[in-house]
């Protein structure tokens, strides 16, 4: 018999006090381990409109609803004795006819009448057409609603629209929402009839396995980051998906891309039982709170904790260096500020600021690692708004030459040279210490780290794979990435349900 959990039992069990919470998992467990011990105290709610609703009994008060068929039990939700149970009457669990998916849908007959917003209904909701009213019954069901709720959905108006959706599984509100946008949502996948209905990729986003008792302690342990069980289908595609390259997906704030490369990295130890991989974020603080959720989403598989290496890009790189070249002598801001003044005064005839000076230094020559005249004059200058004819170049080409030749006379290196040093050690000697390289908050890699992490990742065509949001880039200018051997044409994916937005903000 399977034993699964949904997202809403996990929602639920948050509004418990803590002593409440312990006696629910301790209850949870027993069902787990022996469902036909004496004594649970489970029996059927025959008031309920689903005949397969049981209560369970935690302590005087509590009870779990839980749907018990031959196959399976379902943890559905647990509460107040008069809470739990008007719970369960007003819903069911059963197959959608069209899409195949198990859905736990409301029944349409004890939800009060949907109101709206606006204080004068009978004038305002006439004035506002239906949002959906060019759309055929037999579309509306293709995107997961409910057959009951198929004429609110028909009727609902701009007024109405987020009252309905409160009340629909989550791949029909998030169709609606997106129709009601302008946009053209994706179609959830047509199961076969005969299939299961709890193994369709939406069904799985609200309905999950628990194999053992260790899995189902993770899922009640931290039940509000429902992200370590529960994925949308379009998360799930992308991270068990087979690349023949370098992939990225990106994203807007709060649609889960992090959460995509931490379940990726788990996935990909998973397959490969002796693979290493290495995830990378921007900073320590950043690394640290990744590890914090790793230990999460794997703490019943300590065996894969071993192979998943969690740092912060720069950190690691530093690292990696002072193990195969010993410590660099890094060129500090101000060491870098004294060099290019002495360098611009050895070219007396220029007249350049130091702030042009160190932004062309620090954007284009050092980030391309340009040591040739020929390699400056020909680079693209992107980002960089001053426009220079050739006479410039050429005395600015005076100034970093003579800034290069300072640097190697005090045994200084900036740090795209530290990375380059890196990507060229690596391309000679063949030998990468790990099969995966996942890069998270992908948007701000500088040219040089991007180039270091094209030849640390290059022991698999789909050994790399980037999450980030391009909308968020704070330090970095944009520059192409297949320029430095990362092509990701054909394999760059955006995520776009967004699950930190507020009711009123959408």
């Amino acid at each position: 018999m399977e034993f699964r959990i949904a997202d809403t039992f996990t929602d639920s069990l948050t509004r418990l006090t803590g002593q409440e919470q312990k006696a629910v998992k301790t209850t949870a467990f027993d069902l787990q381990l022996n469902p036909a011990q004496p004594g649970l105290q489970l029996h059927r709610l025959e008031q309920a409109k689903d005949a397969h609703f049981w209560s369970l009994r935690v302590n005087n008060d509590i009870r779990i609803i839980v749907h018990k068929t031959e196959a399976s039990l379902l943890l559905c939700y647990v509460g107040h004795h008069d809470t739990a149970y008007n719970w369960a009457t007003r819903r069911k669990i059963e197959r959608h006819p069209k899409t195949g998916a198990a859905q736990l849908v409301e029944v349409r007959e004890r939800i009060e009448e949907i109101l709206t917003f606006a204080p004068t209904q009978s004038t305002v909701a006439e004035a506002k057409p239906p949002l959906f009213a060019g759309i055929t019954e037999g579309a509306l069901l293709s995107y997961g609603v409910p057959l009951e709720w198929l004429a609110d959905v028909q009727q609902a108006n701009e007024d109405t629209l987020f009252d309905v959706v409160e009340h629909l599984p989550q791949e029909a509100a998030e169709a609606l929402l997106e129709l009601a946008t302008g946009g053209n949502p994706n179609v959830p996948n047509h199961a076969p009839m005969d299939s299961d209905p709890f193994q369709h990729p939406d069904a799985m986003r609200r309905f999950r396995v628990m194999e053992n008792v260790e899995e189902l302690e993770r899922a009640l342990e931290f039940p509000w980051e429902k992200w370590t069980i529960f994925l949308h289908p379009d998360q799930r595609h992308l991270v068990e998906r087979d690349y023949n390259g370098p992939a990225r997906i990106s994203g807007s704030a709060g649609t889960g891309k992090t959460i995509v490369a931490l379940h990726r990295a788990v996935f990909l130890a998973r397959k490969y039982p002796t693979a290493e991989i290495v995830l990378l974020t921007f900073s320590p603080a950043l690394a640290n709170a990744l590890n914090h959720k790793l230990l999460r989403l794997i703490s019943n598989e300590p065996q894969l904790r071993e192979r998943i290496h969690i740092y912060a890009t720069k950190e690691f790189a530093l690292d990696l260096y002072s193990v195969r070249f010993g410590a660099p002598e890094l060129v500090t801001p101000e060491q870098l500020h004294n060099l290019i003044t002495q360098a611009a005064a050895g070219v007396p005839a220029a007249r350049f600021s130091e702030q042009f000076l160190l932004g062309e230094w620090n954007d284009v020559v050092d980030a391309w690692q340009l040591e040739s005249w020929e390699s400056y004059r020909d680079v693209p200058r992107l980002g960089r708004k001053t426009r220079i004819g050739g006479k410039q170049r050429e005395m600015l080409w005076a100034i970093f030459q003579r800034l290069q030749a300072q640097c190697a006379a005090e045994q200084l290196i900036t740090w795209p040279t530290l990375l380059r040093h890196l990507a060229d050690a690596l391309q000679a000697n063949g030998e990468r210490p790990f099969d995966f390289v996942i890069v998270d908050e992908s948007q701000d890699l500088e040219i040089a780290e991007l180039r270091f992490l094209a030849a640390l990742g290059s022991r698999r065509a789909d050994s790399l794979f980037f999450t980030g949001d391009l909308g968020q880039r704070i330090f970095q200018q944009p520059f192409p990435w297949k320029a430095l051997g990362v092509e990701v044409r054909g394999r760059s994916h955006t995520l776009n349900i967004n699950y930190r937005t507020s009711h009123q903000i959408r």
